[in-house]
């Protein structure tokens, strides 16, 4: 059975550093008098009176989590902190609870899809609220990619086993030494992505709000052009750092303790995402020259820009890239599914797992030739056991199913075609903005109904937690003793 004492014990934790949180777009609603004070501070004192609750119930003597409480545990703070971080959405926007928790949970879960408009025009605070809620969700996903998911053999997450995955008292001190040296080196590059944006004219609030929201990948921006309000400069630093976030954190870890880069070239990974990223935008920018009429340059920036953009399903909107034609809206369709690499603050399929299957598919290959021969499958210049295979199997068999369900959902309210098939990618892979009029790189999810906003944002969920997290949850064996 699960022990829920310290579940709620951990939500507690959870929704008392949201409170904290909180403080900042309180303070700067206070100092700045664009209003939201009030309404913040009612926020606060409602998530921290909640947080209390929970620790006071779930304190206990002998604190142990079982594998199966981490299963719950990650579902439940993700679900449970957005409903208290959607709080400050409905007393300063006046939108529904519907609207409040869809904008959340994109915004924790770094997917960057959005029902608001006017952003131009709406308080400071708020907009600030939406740039943390991103970077407190980018840098939560790669500290559960990396001590989490391994542990719990989450979609092949194991492959990236380190000692700080296991969670024993004997090796928790080691746990808590990466996950700091991770978000040191995430603060790093924030701090290195906001010099970049303040070089290139932006100001300073506009240039810590998209600090947040490109190193995490999340896409949420001050205005509702998105980032064709800003300098091309703007648009070459957002394409570096949102190509940073997308590699695994770990490696920058590794890098700077031995103070070599050469540790991020040689991973399998990141050469695949390099050459993914590098490949596609020489396709779009050729694309782009040839038959758009852009100059090199321009398209180049675009192109880049672009792909890094959805590859990394950070979701930043420049120009509206349906509109270019067949080609380049056929691999965006792929790119948006792809990802980037594990351990980064991306979402999507991930680099590692295509390259998993293109491994499995030579082996397969070199036994249809030679059928008594034996070969040994490796990834990284290691072994690949079989149960890292099956887990890869198995998260790319509900991956797909998962984006044909919630697609069949939306169909069956009443949405079109591609509204109903991007959004559903759009949503399971943490893109974005998805395609056509409704919903693509210019709209808005606004316009679709509620039940349409909760399957999303379930889809969304799902996506961020590789899908079999939270999946495992609704099978009954998970619940007997």
């Amino acid at each position: 059975m699960v022990n829920f004492r310290p579940v709620l014990f951990v939500i507690g934790l959870v929704l008392s550093k949201i409170a904290l949180f909180m403080y900042v777009p309180t303070l700067v609603a206070f100092f700045t008098a664009t209003g939201g004070f009030l309404d913040f501070a009612q926020a606060v004192v409602i998530t921290h009176i909640a947080a209390f609750i929970c620790l006071s119930i779930g304190r206990t003597a002998h604190f142990k989590l079982s594998v199966r409480d981490m299963f719950l545990i990650t579902s439940l703070v993700w679900t449970i902190a957005s409903a208290f971080a959607a709080l400050p959405f409905m007393f300063i926007n006046h939108i529904s609870f519907t609207d409040a928790y869809f904008e959340t949970m994109s915004g924790i879960t770094t997917t960057g899809s959005t029902v608001l408009s006017g952003l131009d025009n709406m308080a400071p605070s708020i907009l600030l609220w939406r740039s943390i809620l991103q970077w407190l969700g980018g840098v939560g996903f790669i500290v559960m990619a990396v001590a989490v998911l391994p542990m719990l053999n989450v979609g092949g997450m194991k492959l990236f086993q380190t000692e700080s995955s296991d969670w024993s008292d004997k090796s928790s001190p080691r746990a808590k030494t990466v996950a700091k040296n991770i978000v040191a080196v995430y603060l790093i590059l924030t701090v290195l992505c906001l010099a970049g944006y303040l070089l290139t004219g932006m100001n300073l609030f506009d240039a810590i709000n998209h600090s947040f929201t490109t190193l995490s990948t999340g896409g949420y921006s001050t205005s509702d052009g998105s980032m064709n309000h800003f300098s091309k400069g703007a648009h070459w630093v957002a394409t570096l750092f949102m190509f940073l976030g997308g590699l695994p954190f770990l490696l920058f870890v590794s890098a700077l303790r031995k103070r070599r880069l050469d540790a991020l070239f040689r991973d399998a990974q990141v050469k695949g995402f390099t050459f993914l990223f590098l490949g596609s935008s020489l396709v779009v920018a050729t694309w782009l020259v040839l038959r758009n009429g852009y100059t090199i340059a321009d398209a180049l920036r675009v192109a880049m820009f672009n792909i890094v953009s959805v590859v990394t399903t950070t979701g930043f909107g420049l120009e509206d890239f349906t509109a270019w034609g067949a080609l380049p809206t056929t691999l965006f369709a792929f790119l948006m599914m792809a990802g980037a690499c594990s351990g980064s603050t991306s979402g999507g399929i991930k680099v590692f797992r295509f390259q998993i299957a293109m491994t499995l598919l030579n082996k397969q290959i070199m036994k249809l030739i030679h059928p008594s021969g034996i070969f040994v499958q490796r990834y990284n210049h290691r072994p690949v056991n079989d149960d890292i295979v099956r887990s890869v199997v198995a998260f790319g068999l509900m991956f797909f199913i998962t984006i044909i369900a919630i697609a069949a959902g939306l169909s069956a309210m009443g949405l079109d075609p591609v509204t109903s098939i991007s959004g559903s990618i759009t949503a399971v892979a943490n893109v974005g903005p998805g395609m056509g009029d409704v919903i693509g790189p210019t709209g808005n999810f606004a316009p679709l109904p509620d039940a349409a906003k909760w399957l999303l944002s379930l889809g969304m969920l799902m996506g961020r937690l590789e899908i079999l997290t939270l999946l495992v949850l609704f099978f009954p064996a998970f619940w007997r003793r």
